[in-house]
C-alpha cells in the first residue's frame, strides 16, 4: 500500500518502520511544518492515510482526508466529543474510517478483559473498582484515552459507576482515574478492585511504541479495501466496543 503519515513525531517514525517492514511505502510524511501538504493527497497517490497528531487537529486533519476520497486510520486522542462527526462523514463518503484510543493489539485484548471482568465484578459490590495510568511527560491529554475507553467499557458493566472522573474526585458513583506523567514511561494502565479483605489488579505495561505503530500498520491493512466505520474488535475478532 501507499500510506500517508498525518503527524511525523516518534510514534509516526515508527509506524513509518513498522510499514516499511511489510512492504508499504510512505506516499507523504506531513507534520506541523509542512501541513498544507495535506492538500495534496489523493487516490492516486495515496491508498490509506495514518493521522496522528493531536485533539485540536485530529478531526479538520480526518475531514480533509474524506473530502479527497482517502479512508482513515485515526490515533489522536482527547476528541472523543467530535469523533461521531468524522463517522458521520466517513459514511456520508462511502468511505472506511477506524479510530482507537490505542493500537497495540495487548491493549485491545486487555479492553475486552476489562469488560469481562467488571461483569464478574458486578455481582459482587463490597469491591470499589479504580483506574490508574502512567504515560511519559510529553502527552499532553490526561487522563489517556486509553485509560477513558477502560473507564466506559467498566461503567457498561458495573452497575455502581455511572460516570468517570479525574482523580481525587471522588464518589458513589464515580470512576476515579489517576493519571500520572513520569519520565519517558511508554504506558502503563491498571484497573483494581479494592475491597476490605483484598484487592485484585490487572496491568497492561508497553514496552514501547512498535506494539502501537504495528496495530496502525494492521489497521490500514484491514480497511483497505472496505466500506464503512470499524473497531479494532473487528479487526481482532474480539469484542472492544
Amino acid at each position: 500500500m501507499k500510506i500517508a503519515l498525518i503527524g511525523y513525531g516518534k510514534m509516526g517514525k515508527e509506524i513509518e518502520k513498522i510499514a516499511l517492514a511489510r512492504n508499504h511505502t510512505i506516499s507523504m510524511k506531513i507534520d506541523i511544518d509542512n501541513i498544507s501538504d495535506i492538500n495534496l493527497l489523493n487516490k492516486s497517490n495515496t491508498d490509506v492515510v495514518i493521522e496522528f497528531t493531536s485533539p485540536q487537529t485530529a478531526l479538520e486533519n480526518v475531514l480533509k482526508c474524506f473530502n479527497q476520497g482517502l479512508p482513515v486510520v485515526c490515533g489522536s486522542t482527547g476528541w472523543n466529543n467530535q469523533i461521531s462527526i468524522a463517522e458521520k462523514k466517513c459514511i456520508e463518503n462511502n468511505l472506511s474510517f477506524i479510530w482507537s484510543s490505542n493500537y497495540s493489539i495487548g491493549v485491545n485484548i486487555f479492553f475486552a478483559l476489562n469488560k469481562h471482568l467488571a461483569a464478574i465484578m458486578n455481582s459482587y459490590p463490597g469491591y470499589e473498582p479504580s483506574i490508574s495510568e502512567i504515560h511519559h511527560i510529553h502527552k499532553k491529554d490526561a487522563p489517556s484515552g486509553t485509560a477513558i475507553t477502560l473507564a466506559e467499557g467498566l461503567i457498561q458493566n458495573y452497575s455502581k459507576k455511572k460516570l468517570w472522573k479525574l482523580a481525587p474526585e471522588k464518589g458513589q458513583d464515580i470512576l476515579s482515574i489517576e493519571a500520572q506523567r513520569i519520565d519517558e514511561v511508554p504506558g502503563t494502565h491498571s484497573i483494581k478492585y479494592e475491597s476490605d479483605a483484598d484487592y485484585l489488579e490487572i496491568t497492561h505495561c508497553a514496552k514501547g511504541r512498535q506494539g502501537l505503530a504495528t496495530g496502525a500498520v494492521l489497521a490500514a491493512e484491514f480497511i483497505k479495501d472496505k466500506k464503512g466505520v470499524f473497531t479494532m474488535g473487528d479487526l481482532l475478532d474480539i469484542s472492544v466496543s
